[in-house]
Formats: C-alpha cells, structure tokens, sequence
C-alpha cells in the first residue's frame, strides 16, 4: 500500500483526483466520458482504499466494544488500584527498607575503613621499627667496623713497633758480629 499524504494516496505531489460524483459530472458532456468513467473506476478499485479502512475500523470498534465489554475498562481500573497501593505502600516501604540498610551497609563501610585504617597504621609502626632496627645494626655494624679496623690499626702499630726493635736489635747483632769478625779477620 503506497503511503498518503496531501495529495492522495499513492500520488506523490499531484493535484487529487476530483471524487467519482465530480467526475461523472465533468465528464457529462465531453466524447471522453466512456474513458473517465473507466479511469474513475479503476482509480477506486487500485488507489480509493477509504472504503477497506473504513470497514475495518467498524470492525475495530465492534470488536473492541461488544466483544470485549468492560473487560478492558476492568484491567485498566485494577492496573490504577495496583498503581495507587504501589505508590501509597509498597514504595514508602521500600524506600524505608532501603534507607535502613543503606544506612546500615553505611556504617559496616566505615567501621571497615576504620579498621583497615587502623591496620595500615600498625604495618606503618612494624615497618618503621624494623627500619628503625635496621639502621641500628647498621650503626653497630659500623661502629664495630671501625672499632676492629682502629683495633687492626694499632695492632699493626705494635706489629711494626715490634719489627722495627727487632730490626735494630738485629742490627746490633750483626754490626757486633761484624765486629767480632772484623777482630778475626784482622789476625
């Protein structure tokens, strides 16, 4: 079925069709009336679609009010009774639950917040004692490093306080052996 509009149906942007009436009387006179009788015709039976929509729109309405009664008007005033107990009861009791258990799931949220809170303050106070702890045995790690080299160093002090009188002890002793040898050598 071809759309309507202004111009008819199934026409697009022509001037409508003059109503069969109109045309049988414009066409009264004229040697063309046998052909615009036709043309009307036709024109009702392919593009007049009026009487079809018209037969069943009153099939619509007959259907819809002697078959159907107050059926429908009965499910529309239950949907309105359903709608007003929903909105008067239902809904104030809904919001209600929701509130309280939003309100509820609320302070369950802080509390674990808090909670978790808490947690990171105390994993805050272990790792900074264990860094704490750490930097303290580093310190006497390096205090004791530098106790034992200062401890190396003096030892290595005496060490070679300890060479240096043997070398000259050493001396002596050679310098009386050559001495000696000297005396025996001169014989």
């Amino acid at each position: 079925m071809s759309g309507g509009g202004p111009a008819g149906p199934g026409r697009s942007g022509a001037a409508p069709l003059p109503s069969p009436r109109r045309r049988e009387a414009l066409a009264a006179g004229s040697p063309l009336q046998p052909i615009i009788k036709d043309v009307g015709e036709i024109y009702s039976r392919l593009l007049d679609h009026r009487p079809v929509i018209q037969g069943e729109i009153r099939y619509f309405v007959k259907e819809f009010e002697e078959k159907r009664g107050l059926r429908e008007l009965r499910v529309l005033e239950n949907l309105k009774n359903t709608t007003f107990e929903t909105n008067e009861h239902v809904l104030p009791n809904c919001e209600q639950a929701m509130h309280d258990n939003l309100n509820e799931t609320l302070r369950r949220l802080q509390d674990a917040n808090d909670m978790i809170h808490r947690l990171q303050e105390r994993e805050h106070e272990v790792r900074k004692f264990q860094a704490d702890k750490l930097m303290a045995r580093e310190e006497k790690h390096v205090t004791h490093c530098e106790e034992f080299m200062k401890e190396q160093q003096k030892k290595q002090a005496e060490v070679d306080e300890e060479h240096r009188k043997a070398m000259e002890r050493l001396k002596e002793q050679y310098s009386e052996m050559e001495k000696e040898l000297a005396k025996y050598a001169s014989f």
